[in-house]
Parts: C-alpha cells; structure tokens; sequence
C-alpha cells in the first residue's frame, strides 16, 4: 500500500513539472537571428551581466556532427519526445536534431550527395556545397524547411527545397520540390541559396543569388512555396542579370510582408531592373513596393551593393515614421526607410548615415535600451560597431560605440527582461579569428565576456555567416563538425524568458494565386540515426508572380484549392499611392532558359510621387561588361 501511494505521488509530481514547463513561456530559436524582423535579439532571465561574464562552455555537451556549418542552428523547447532540441544543417546536406543539454543526436538526415566546388562555375565555399542558408521551422506543422544543393542523381544539379517532419526527420508528403523543375527558368548550377528563409502568411520563402565571383548568367530571387500545398509555387526575379538575394539574413518580414535586398545588376542599360534595392511584397511573393538609391547604377558598376545585408525591421517609438527597415550596404551606409511606402527606384531615404570605411557584408542586429534604440553591425572583418536611431521627425542616425576584435562574425544580443542587461556578442570568427566569443554592454561597449579560457575556444568558424543563438540560459554557436554550447555559472535549462514586442505588422493587401497540381516528390534517403550612366527614371508597374504548373500528381500532397482564373492584387501602401495590379497567372510553362518576369499590361493607377522604372523583359542575355568587382571577403 505504501508503495502503491508513493508511486502515484511520483506520477502526479512528474506530471506537475511536465505541466509547470508547459505553462512557462515557450522558448523557440524557429529562424534566422530569432524573429521575424530578424533583431537577433534573445531575452532570457538568466542572462544578466553578472552572470554572462562568467560564461563557460559546458564540456558535457558533445554537440558532434558531420559537415561544415554556414547555417545558424535552431532551438526548440517541445523538440521529439518532448526534448528540447537544437537543429543544425551542414554542407554535406546532414541536418541533425540533438539533444540540447548533451548534445547527442536523437535524428540524423542526409538529404543528399552535396555539389562539389570543383564542379561549379565559381564561388567561394568548400570543399562542397550543401545547405548553406539558415532553416525555419513551422512549430504549427512541426516542420522544418531548408534548400539543399545536390546531385541526386550523380549529375544534374539541383536545389531542392525539403519540409522534413520536426520529430523524425522523414520528408513531408509532397516535398521536396525541385526549384528548376517547376521555374523552368530557374537554372540549379549556377544559383546559390546563401540567405535565410523566412514563413509569412502559410508561405515558404526561399531567396537566391549567385555564387561568390558573379559568375554566369544567375538572377535574383524569391520562391515561395504554400506549405499545406507544395505544389502551389510562385515565384519573382530580377529582371537583369544578376541582383542576387544573397545576404545572410535573408527574408525578414513585418507578419503581413517579406523583405528582400538584392545586388547588383549587369548590363541594364540605366533601366533599373530589380537590383541593388530593398523590397517589399505581398504573400506569393507579389512585388508591391521598392527602394533603390539615387546612385543605384553607380553601385552596380561598382559592386557595392545595397544587398550586402539583408533588410532589418526596427520600431522607434516617437519617432516619424517609426516602423523602419534599416539597409547597411557595401557603400559603408546606413539607410533608414520607411516600411509603409519605401520611396521607390530614386527615392529618398527617410535618413541616411556613412558608419563605416569598409564594405558591410553581415547581418545586423538591434535592440532597445533605457537610453534608445540601437543597431549593431560587423563593420569589417575586425570591428563591431553600433549607432542609434534617435527618435524626431525624421529619425537620426548617431554613432553609439565601435570595438576591435580578433575576427567577427555577424552580431547577436541577449537581454535579462528585453531592455536592461543588454550584451551584444559577436564571435572571433574566420581564419584571422580567435574563435572565441566576445561579449559588451549593449548602451557603452564595455567588455562583459572576454572570451573565457583555453576550453571556450572554438574552431571552424566562417566570417559574417557565423552567429550564436540563446535558450534557457544557454548560447549555442554552430561550428565546422560541431555545435558548442556555453552555459551561465550554475545555469540549468528552466529560465523562463519574457516575451519581446515584435514589430508591429503593416496590413497588407491579399492576392489570390492559381493555384497548381501538385509536384511529384524526389526520392531521398531514408532517416539514420548514426551522427555523422545616370538611370532613366520611368513610372513604374508592378510584375505579377508567375504561377508554376508542375508534372503529375503526387499521391499523397495536400488537395489544391478551387482555381481562381484571375488574382487581384489590391495594393494599399500608407501614405503614398500605389498601382493597383492585376495579377495573371502564365499557362504553360516555357522552356525559355533566360528567367522572366512578367509586368501586368496595363497598370491603372496613378503614379506614385517618386518614379520607378519599368523593369525590362528580358531576352537572349548579352554579353556582360562587368567592372573590376568590390571584392568580398571570405568566409
């Protein structure tokens, strides 16, 4: 009897701390540098300043797995079984769910045999390339989204974008969906996948560029993808050669919009043409809303481009405007844009600052203190430095504090409650690197974490791609064949954190895409569980997406909606009017190998105050006469 009675007290005890863990507020790494508006900012009550300086790594975690990581690794409380699990993916299309107190694999997948860099048309990571930007996960579908570069079949090459399930790591019904089978313009070898993908409204976004060297005929782009039905594909691109999406923050959104910024173009003709730019769309994508600088045909005969940095959604309160996408460009400016009307192609920014000498190529980070708003960049391969966005009309641009540092990666920031003891991190990354985490007072630059001793040195770090991420009183840093962990003195995974305000999303209009029968899945492997001149200015139209019709049925994809013959994109920016389009779906699809992207007919609005040019259709692709590229560093 008394056994009896202590084991249902065991079993109600238990079942109270499952239940007092569930009720604490969820704790979720699900995307790029943490939140939509991609503020890299991770607020947990167990990181105070105090507490921080004593970081150590925590030498039980084994965190061992196979490949080199350009990819920042995710967190989730509710992982498979209930284990709070951390997700890597590496070049040799390994992705990996591990335990995230010891660092053993619970899941292990290879999606693929990787491309090898000798194979490839140019670029700058090797030895091969595999999955090289940042997953997201779906918490409500338990699914994890990635693009993997591949050869399937021992020779063409392919990106395949997967939805693996969450808990076993098997791939989801429908997937994957082979990006230059159902975007017959799409051409596999010659793109990369380098920034991080993004969910907004049901939709998958995937963003492209070239490879590093600018070589061949690539564009840029953005597919989207529904992800209750993969075989629903649209898709925008560039309508020059190049303009790569290729930073590695990737599609940041506002929860209505994504955001893009793209690079420079070839051979244009002084037309912009979708480059060197920030972007905004409706879900699809569907392009709605542009801002290109003044010089923007200067920066692409130059190489500097706007995209260098993807775009980073900041609220200012008292400031007008207050919601804000900052741009940092290889010109070594800041550009603070409105997010609600962008400016157009010749536009103005709201404000604008020179914050650093060298070419910016990373992903920024913010975060708000008793004292102001702030953002942190990795100004070069050597130095971190942050201003603040000073609230008036128009916002202003003022240098905060700048350190050195042996290598840096791109910027990270954790906070105790979301405003007080802010530390901003950056690790030692690349070859010049001390592969050490270093750590400063988010308001001074103060050193608060040095970097630890002989057992906190990391290795195989890669310049801006390189970031850490925090939980439960942990950071977690992925590596070349490993992902590190460090803890705070005494720390145990059971802080419950605060919740930070998100930027607040700008309403968006809604298109109706056509939608497709559904695509016919890629075999795969199975799961394993051993680790392993001066631009003409004209009014501007918005294209439509392009609506992929794929091959055949897949017997298990999700039934595709009613078709709808006509969707209407109804446009609605504030304050300054924009084009109302209507988008048309294409039929079938054309074997043209130079992509397209096809403007509406006959746009029917009034122009808004600031011109934008016609993107121009394009044809054969001539002959590039491209300048002496800016060069970029390596990974």
């Amino acid at each position: 009897m008394i056994r009896q009675r202590l084991s249902i007290i065991s079993q109600v005890l238990a079942a109270l701390c499952s239940w007092v863990l569930s009720t604490q507020a969820q704790v979720n790494v699900t995307q790029h540098h943490n939140h939509d508006s991609r503020d890299g900012l991770y607020v947990d009550s167990g990181f105070t300043q105090s507490a921080v300086g004593e970081l150590t790594r925590d030498l039980g975690f084994n965190g061992a797995i196979t490949g080199n990581v350009y990819a920042q690794p995710l967190y989730v409380d509710d992982g498979p079984g209930g284990r709070p699990t951390i997700i890597a993916a590496t070049e040799s299309n390994n992705v990996y769910a591990l335990d995230a107190i010891d660092g053993s694999v619970i899941w292990q997948r290879n999606v693929g045999t990787p491309v090898p860099r000798a194979g490839l048309p140019c670029g700058n990571i090797n030895p091969v390339v595999g999955v090289t930007g940042t997953p997201v996960i779906d918490l409500g579908s338990r699914s994890l989204f990635l693009d993997a570069m591949t050869t399937p079949d021992g020779g063409s090459t392919k990106h395949l974008i997967y939805s693996l399930n969450l808990d076993t790591g098997e791939t989801n019904p429908g997937w994957p969906v082979d990006v230059s089978a159902v975007i017959p313009d799409f051409t596999s070898a010659i793109q990369n996948e380098r920034g991080a993908l993004g969910i907004v409204a049901g939709r998958v976004y995937v963003p492209y560029g070239g490879h590093a060297g600018d070589c061949e005929n690539y564009h840029g782009w953005l597919v989207g993808i529904q992800i209750d039905n993969p075989a629903n594909v649209l898709s925008w691109s560039t309508t020059a050669i190049g303009g790569g999406a290729w930073s590695t923050g990737g599609v940041a959104s506002d929860g209505s919009n994504p955001f893009i910024a793209t690079g420079n173009t070839f051979n244009t003709g002084g037309n912009w043409s979708g480059g060197e730019a920030v972007i905004r769309f409706q879900p699809g994508p569907i392009f709605t809303d542009v801002w290109a600088p003044t010089n923007w045909l200067q920066l692409d005969q130059g190489d500097v481009d706007v995209g260098g940095s993807g775009p980073l959604l900041v609220d200012v309160p008292g400031a007008t405007p207050s919601a804000l996408v900052v741009a940092l460009g290889k010109d070594g400016n800041a550009y603070l844009l409105d997010r609600n009307n962008l400016g157009g192609v010749l536009g103005m920014p709201v404000a604008q600052s020179h914050v650093s000498n060298d070419a910016i190529i990373q992903a920024a980070a913010s975060y708000r203190t008793n004292q102001g708003t702030y953002v942190v960049f990795r100004g070069n391969s050597s130095t971190l430095s942050v201003f603040r966005i000073n609230p008036g009309n128009p916002p202003v641009i003022t240098d905060a504090w700048t350190v050195t540092q042996s290598g840096v990666g791109s910027p990270f920031v954790t906070s105790s409650d979301g405003t007080n003891n802010v530390v901003v991190w950056a690790v030692g990354a690349a070859t010049n690197g001390d592969q050490k985490l270093h750590g400063y007072d988010g308001d001074t630059g103060a050193v608060v974490y040095a970097g630890g001793g002989g057992n906190e040195t990391m290795a195989g770090t890669h310049s801006y791609n390189t970031t850490g991420i925090g939980a439960r009183g942990r950071i977690y840093v992925g590596t070349d064949n490993r992902i590190f962990a460090f803890k705070v003195p005494g720390g145990v995974m059971s802080p419950t954190p605060t919740p930070t305000a998100s930027p607040t999303p700008t309403a968006s209009p809604t298109a109706t895409p056509t939608p497709t029968p559904p695509v016919t899945p890629t075999p795969t492997p199975t799961v394993t569980t051993t680790p392993t001149a001066t631009p003409t200015a004209t009014p501007a139209i918005t294209p439509t997406p392009t609506v992929i019709p794929t091959s055949t049925p897949s017997p298990t994809a999700t039934p595709p909606l009613t078709p709808t013959p006509t969707a209407t994109a109804v446009v609605t920016p504030t304050p300054t009017p924009i084009m109302t389009p209507t988008a048309t779906p294409t039929g079938t699809p054309t074997t043209t190998p130079t992509p397209t992207m096809t403007p509406t007919a006959t746009p029917t609005a009034t122009a808004t105050s600031t011109a934008r040019p016609t993107p121009t259709p394009r044809g054969t692709p001539i002959p590039r006469t491209r300048p002496s590229p800016h060069p970029r560093p390596s990974r």
